[in-house]
């Protein structure tokens, strides 16, 4: 005969303990992809943990989510350590996390963009540290592996554009223990012991996120930050991006690419060079025939008869001046003489003396005023009369009046 039925919750109770107190649900790791990720405003984390065929959810207290080194993320790979609890009113299990380890190359990434920030946050990507690369650098030190594709590369590129500058080549571990430490010392010791070179290249080709670490670490970033010689760095393919590429002078997508951009090419400089010198040539050829020009207008038989033809024409503009001025005065001359005459016949004919030479002649009564009446006459009265060769008296004796 079965046991007596029991009711819901007292079921899920006697999983839960029966889980707790699992020697191996007790404290078991587990490996997935986060999922379904969500933070609670209460401050603990629910999600799932998924790979290719199933899904198991997880709660994170709040107070194991501070202890976390890095935050989670959306389809990030993590190993989750814990035990298996059932949440007894939803009748469902979950995994209730005390640990958790981002997985491989998961890993690495959150490290990477760990240090990108820290460094970041110091001032070492900042584009007012970035040294210029010199135009014409005499000497370039390749600091990568001696038997890598990544060197034969790189001098094989800047032989084929420059035969002028001189390759040396610095010999260090590109990868694995010891590797970034390698690549630190070489650059410190190019800055300490070798003042002749002018940049540094340093790189190595491709592969994947652990074969490049060596130059996603501190060290090799500040020595790199530290160094006063310019420094180009070429690590892996287009898409690779390493701490040291944000820290150097210039990023190069490759490692061709960096060789690419640290030596010009000589022939094109000669080039230029040739074509400065026909300009200056050119130049120099006008400059030849504007001076020859100004000696000629300079020559003392070139100049006096400048002065000469120059003192012709003043004196024919004076003349033709004076000839202007000798015109209008006389002109004016004319004019005024043929005023002052006509005034003067008008002087002449109101003149009296000139009116009674014509004979007519000048009444004065016994006061001195002049008769221009016969009504103001008298008989037996004495008046003047003035003519143009004198004066006589007269007596009026009789008055007519004109009919």
């Amino acid at each position: 005969m079965g046991l007596k039925p029991v009711r819901v919750s007292q079921l899920n109770h006697y999983i839960n303990r029966v889980l707790k107190t699992d020697p191996i649900l007790g404290n078991v790791s587990v490996i997935g992809e986060v999922s379904n990720l969500k933070y609670h405003n209460s401050g603990n984390v629910y999600f799932s943990l998924k790979d290719e065929a199933s899904t198991v959810r997880c709660f994170l207290s709040r107070y194991k989510k501070e202890e976390l080194s890095c935050p989670l993320d959306e389809g990030m790979e993590i190993v989750v350590t814990g035990f298996i609890s059932v949440y007894e009113i939803g009748g469902y299990y979950s995994l209730q996390v005390k640990d958790i380890e981002i997985n491989g190359s998961g890993q690495l990434a959150v490290q990477f963009e760990m240090l990108k920030q820290k460094l970041e946050r110091e001032g070492l990507f900042a584009a007012s540290h970035k040294k210029p690369l010199p135009a014409f650098p005499e000497k370039i030190a390749v600091v990568t592996s001696p038997t890598g594709a990544a060197v034969s590369d790189i001098t094989r590129t800047i032989k084929n554009k420059n035969d002028y500058v001189d390759i040396l080549i610095v010999p260090v571990l590109v990868q694995g223990p010891g590797a970034a430490e390698d690549i630190a010392k070489a650059i410190d010791f190019l800055n300490a012991a070798r003042p002749d070179v002018d940049v540094i290249i340093t790189g190595r080709g491709g592969g994947s996120m652990e074969d490049l670490w060596a130059f996603n670490e501190e060290v090799v970033a500040r020595s790199i930050f530290a160094s006063h010689i310019p420094v180009i760095s070429g690590v892996g393919h287009e898409t690779d991006f390493t701490i040291a590429d944000f820290v150097a002078d210039v990023r190069a997508a490759t490692p061709t690419a960096a060789a690419e951009t640290a030596a010009p090419d000589i022939r094109e400089v000669r080039e230029y060079i040739k074509g400065l010198k026909e300009t200056l040539s050119a130049d120099l050829q006008q400059m030849v025939e504007y001076k020859r020009k100004l000696l000629f207008a300079l020559d003392p038989e070139a100049f006096a008869n400048g002065i000469k033809n120059r003192i012709a024409y003043e004196q024919a503009t004076t003349e033709r001046l004076m000839d202007g001025m000798t015109d209008q005065m006389e002109g004016k001359i004319k004019s005024l003489r043929e005023k002052v005459m006509m005034l003067g016949k008008l002087n002449e004919a109101a003149n009296p003396t000139a009116i009674l030479s014509r004979g007519y002649s000048v009444v004065y009564n016994s006061h001195g005023t002049i008769i221009n009446s016969t009504d103001g006459l008298t008989p037996g009265e004495v008046v003047d009369i003035q003519t143009a060769s004198g004066r006589a008296e007269a007596e009026i004796t009789r008055i007519k009046q004109e009919q």
